[in-house]
């Protein structure tokens, strides 16, 4: 596998990480570890991403078409997205950006493959 695909998906990890840990904290109270709650939900999402086969043509998980997170484990990591998704630029103000840009592209990408 390329280096690029494992950078990608170190970046990916890393993010989700970010923002399952500001969520505990804004919502669990916990200071600097993540509840035991929260850690599980980390630890399935990081193992998720170890295991996608789309790594190199996807760019969010929200964009695939297959969804490989069981149902309770996707409403909870789409509830830490609504909930830290905004917050984000506050406390990773790069990584937010950077995630606004990518997903304008992913975008623009999607409309062009409908109209073909």
């Amino acid at each position: 596998m390329s280096s690029c695909v494992e950078l990608k998906r170190q970046r990916e990890k890393e993010t989700v990480s970010l923002m399952i840990g500001l969520y505990c904290r804004k919502k669990h109270h916990t200071n600097g570890s993540l509840c035991e709650e929260c850690q599980a939900l980390n630890d399935y999402a990081i193992m998720r991403s170890d295991k996608c086969p789309f790594m190199e043509s996807k760019t969010f998980c929200s964009n695939c078409r297959v969804h490989c997170y069981k149902p309770d484990m996707r409403e909870r990591i789409r509830e830490v997205m609504r909930f830290s998704g905004p917050r984000m630029i506050f406390h990773h103000p790069v990584m937010a950006v950077r995630h606004v840009i990518e997903s304008k592209k992913e975008k623009k990408r999607l409309e062009k493959e409908g109209q073909k």
